[in-house]
């Protein structure tokens, strides 16, 4: 997997000027403190390897290599610190390496460690910096006396090779580096994500179906004890539990919506996000353009083949529930202006394309920990994307991004 350095537009260094800058001293001293720093990693990385090395044929020689990866690491850090204040270079931090306990124990951890891509590029860039550190000490510190007039070009062409010596060395190994922070991350999120859910679902059952039950159980116990005495009291204690019982049926009922509805399995995303328009306060218009989506119902044979141009279980109830909680943000923040909304879902490629829109006031942001500030992370967690277009007075449209997996077959 190749590297990518791109350099973002805020790292780059201003043009160079004859009159120095704030920018040019900064390199000016960066190139300075080369020889020095330079010295001691050279001596260190030899030191390190030699010993090492040496005693690699002994039981001691692997775990002191391990070790001294691990300390170029601590090197690599500093370095890329100081090409942060004085160069502006904004590089990643590498991942950690797991300790022994989450690398499954001492031997898979020791060779973890031993084989760090990060560890060994460090090494190799405390070996080749000694000669270049003595080129850009002498240039620097002679240029300030003699090549005053041209210092500035030289002081920035010498630390653009720093500039790129830093990206190319120690920057985080490869994109599938990163990708494994970004998923470290994610999972944290879906662990929260899931929690907060079984805490609402078991909130609901406990404030709602649970207590109107126990309820209607003590009064059919009240009712069969009266049976004999008051026959027509009890009859219509009867009555009220039997409506009751249709209450907490309708409870029931939109607590398993909120989970995974039964529509949604059935008659697919089509059927699925109409009955969610239908409630929203707002006209919604829903258009869904996907291969197999049995909207209307298929039936034998014909359902087959539409769950097989269905997205994964997974993907399909994300795309409702994104859609049901902007439908929701819809009736709750559109204001009273707001005329209509649209829902869009179709097949892009190999991701879905979700799009709600409404005509609403606007000013929607997923800044400041607002509810689509977490559908944005809940999306995040699954690669996928959210974007928020809502100037204010010219109404919301948001769009989301899911990565398109095919349902299984089985």
């Amino acid at each position: 997997m190749t590297m990518s350095h791109a350099v973002p537009d805020n790292d780059r260094p201003p043009p160079v000027r004859a009159v120095f800058s704030a920018v040019t001293w900064k390199e000016i001293a960066y190139l300075v403190s080369n020889l020095p720093l330079a010295i001691v990693g050279f001596v260190y990385a030899v030191v390190m390897v030699s010993i090492a090395g040496g005693l690699s044929v002994t039981a001691v020689g692997i775990p002191l290599l391990a070790c001294g990866l691990y300390l170029s690491r601590q090197l690599g850090r500093l370095d890329r610190a100081r090409a942060r204040g004085l160069l502006g270079v904004r590089v990643d931090e590498p991942t950690p390496i797991p300790g022994p306990k989450r690398s499954g124990g001492f031997f898979p951890w020791l060779w973890t460690s031993i084989k760090d891509p990060v560890g060994w590029r460090t090494v190799l860039y405390q070996l080749i910096r000694l000669p270049w550190g003595v080129l850009t000490f002498t240039v620097a510190l002679t240029g300030l006396f003699v090549l005053w007039p041209v210092l500035p070009y030289l002081v920035r062409l010498m630390a653009n090779v720093d500039r790129a010596m830093v990206r190319g060395l120690l920057s985080p190994s490869d994109d599938l580096e990163r990708r494994i922070a970004e998923l470290e991350s994610d999972r944290g999120v879906v662990v929260d994500t899931a929690a907060a859910d079984l805490r609402r679902i078991e909130r609901d059952l406990h404030d709602g179906a649970q207590a109107r039950l126990v309820a209607l159980a003590m009064g059919l116990g009240l009712a069969k004890e009266k049976l004999l005495e008051d026959p027509e009291g009890a009859a219509a204690m009867v009555d009220e539990a039997h409506g009751e019982v249709k209450l907490a049926l309708q409870e029931l009922r939109d607590l398993a919506r909120g989970i995974h509805p039964a529509v949604l399995t059935d008659r697919g995303l089509d059927a699925a996000l109409s009955s969610v328009a239908a409630r929203c306060v707002v006209p919604v218009k829903v258009v869904v353009d996907l291969p197999g989506d049995p909207a209307g119902g298929a039936v034998g044979g014909a359902a087959g083949d539409a769950a097989r141009g269905r997205p994964a279980e997974a993907i399909e109830g994300i795309a409702y529930f994104v859609v049901s909680e902007l439908l929701q943000n819809v009736s709750k923040h559109a204001g009273p202006g707001a005329r209509g909304a649209t829902v869009e879902v179709w097949r892009a490629g190999a991701r879905l394309m979700i799009r709600v829109s409404d005509d609403g006031r606007g000013g929607a942001s997923p800044s400041g920990g607002s509810g689509l500030a977490g559908l944005a992370e809940r999306l995040g967690a699954v690669d996928g994307v959210l974007v928020v277009d809502s100037p204010a007075g010219a109404g919301t449209v948001v769009t989301a991004e899911l990565p398109w997996r095919d349902r299984d077959r089985g």
